[in-house]
Formats: structure tokens, C-alpha cells, sequence
């Protein structure tokens, strides 16, 4: 059973509702999209922040969204093994997250005005559809993530459209280097939906959720996240041998030995334990950003 917290205050409760820890996945990106716009030379301070402000509004309205949508389907149950869902728990009523979701995304769409004003009219078809995703991830008559479709969704929306979109916001142009360094986030965050459903794998299957992990199954959905967190590693020494960008970028391979922690854990644990894991991930996606990005910005200044 999930705990279920007592006697919390309001505050606390939208805050759980919320799932700060997973605000990694969001923020993540939009670091690497930045240091990429900034080793190029169009790094624009405004825009970035308010593309990372933006993108944490998202990621909280996905929460909700995931929150109550599950919460109708009958996905989450007393026997979830995760965080406790606030809905499910009746810490808040269904009319209340769905009213969050709301404004999470409304706040999220008057930052996307501020941003379509400085870069243009791509940036509402990155707003829509990154909305459209995270509605569409559990709710509508498709959900994605009831069909195998989530890890697909999380590597196009949070390393694909993040990273590279992150980018054209400063820099108004494509760029390979965004592209190529968006693999590793895609990777990276995409692990943390595979650690999510291999411990949520038997309550799925009950609830006729069929995620990639329950198709795959527990030894398959493994094998997932050890190979995106190896290939998250491979593509930094690819981009410095290519010369899209200096050899600073192997700095990212310092968290290598986090990764192989999380890589043990995953692979000999199941159930609870591995919200553990699940929240590291986290952390090895945020980690991994900051020493790529730092990697740029101590190659722009030509540092020994």
C-alpha cells in the first residue's frame, strides 16, 4: 500500500500533489538547451528562464494531469507501491487537481506569450503540443501512457522538443549540436518512466494499463534502462570526436558512477525499493546536464 500521510496542511498537500522530485526531468533540458545556446554565443538570460519557469509549470500540470486521470481510469489503488497519489488518497477531490492541472498550463501559456513575442510563432506549436502531450500522456480517449506510447512521448517531448527547442528560443536557428546533446536527456529522462512502471508492472497489468514495462516484462524493461543509461554516456565522446563541441563535454561522465549504481539497483530490486532508484534517476539526469553544460561554458572560455 502506498503511505498514506496524515494530518498535512494544504501547503503540503499541493506540494505532494505537485511531485517536486520530479522537477529534474523538467528543469534538465532547458540547462543543456541553455549551455548549447551559450557556446554558440546566443545565450539570452530572459528567454532562458522563463522557458525553465515555463517548463516546471508543465511538468507540475503533467503531475496533476497524471494524478487525476489515473485516478479516473482506477490505475491507482490502495496497493500502489509509489508516492502517495492525492486524488486516490482523497487529499484533494478530482475538481480540485483538475482545476491545478488548469493553471499550471494557463501560467505555463502566458510565459509562452512572453516567449512567442521574443522568438517567434514556433514557440506556440512547442506550447500546444507539449500541453497536448501532457494531457494525452493518461487522459482522452488515447492515453499514451496506457498503451505502450510513454516512453516514445517522454524521449521526443523531454529531450527532442526540450533541448532543441530550449535553443531556438535564444538562438532563432537549428542547431546540431542541440539535437545531438537532446539524445542524452531523452535517454536519461525516459529511464526515469521505465523505473516508474517496472515497479508499477503487476498493478498495471491488474488495471489493464498496458506500459512498455508490462509488454516488455521485469527482465525485459531491465535491459530498457540499462541501455538508455549506456547510451546516454556514449553520445558525449561522439559529439567531442565529431567537433560539434570540446572535449569538456566528457566532464558528463563523472556521474557515470551514479549511473552504475542505479543500474545494480534496478536490475536486483523490485516494488517499493525502487522508488529509490526512481528519484535517483532523477538525480543522474540533473547531474549529468550540469557537468555537460559545464563542460561548454569552460570550453567557450578556451580554459586549459
Amino acid at each position: 500500500m502506498a503511505d498514506q500521510p496524515t494530518q498535512l496542511s494544504r501547503w503540503q498537500i499541493w506540494m505532494l500533489a505537485a511531485r517536486p522530485k520530479t522537477l529534474p526531468a523538467a528543469a534538465s533540458p532547458v540547462v543543456i538547451g541553455s549551455a548549447v545556446a551559450y557556446w554558440d554565443g546566443y545565450f539570452r538570460l530572459g528567454p532562458a528562464l522563463a522557458t525553465l519557469l515555463a517548463a516546471l509549470l508543465l511538468q507540475i500540470g503533467a503531475n496533476l494531469a497524471n494524478d487525476v486521470f489515473d485516478f479516473h481510469r482506477g490505475a491507482d489503488t490502495a496497493e500502489r507501491l509509489g508516492p502517495t497519489r492525492v486524488t486516490q488518497a482523497g487529499l484533494l477531490a478530482p475538481r480540485q487537481v483538475t482545476m491545478g492541472m488548469w493553471v499550471c498550463f494557463g501560467l505555463a501559456a502566458l510565459l509562452g506569450v512572453y516567449l512567442t513575442l521574443v522568438s517567434g510563432w514556433p514557440v506556440v506549436l512547442i506550447g500546444l503540443a507539449s500541453i497536448a502531450a501532457a494531457i494525452a500522456y493518461t487522459g482522452g480517449p488515447f492515453p499514451l501512457g496506457y498503451y505502450g506510447l510513454g516512453d516514445l512521448t517522454v524521449f521526443i517531448f523531454f529531450g527532442l522538443a526540450a533541448v532543441c527547442g530550449t535553443y531556438y528560443i535564444q538562438a532563432l536557428k537549428f542547431s546540431w549540436l542541440a539535437l545531438w546533446s537532446s539524445l542524452p536527456m531523452g535517454f536519461l529522462i525516459t529511464a526515469i518512466l521505465v523505473v516508474n512502471n517496472l515497479r508499477d508492472i503487476d498493478t498495471d497489468r491488474a488495471a489493464g494499463k498496458h506500459t512498455l514495462a508490462v509488454r516488455l516484462g521485469v527482465k525485459g524493461t531491465r535491459w530498457e534502462y540499462l541501455l538508455l543509461v549506456a547510451w546516454a554516456f556514449v553520445v558525449p565522446p561522439i559529439i567531442w570526436l565529431s567537433g560539434l563541441a570540446p572535449a569538456w563535454v566528457l566532464l558528463a561522465w563523472l556521474s557515470i558512477p551514479l549511473g552504475v549504481s542505479l543500474v545494480r539497483d534496478v536490475w536486483t530490486k523490485k516494488g517499493r525499493p525502487l522508488n529509490k532508484a526512481l528519484g535517483g534517476t532523477g538525480q543522474l539526469a540533473l547531474l549529468f546536464s550540469l557537468l555537460f553544460s559545464l563542460g561548454l561554458v569552460i570550453g567557450f572560455f578556451r580554459l586549459p
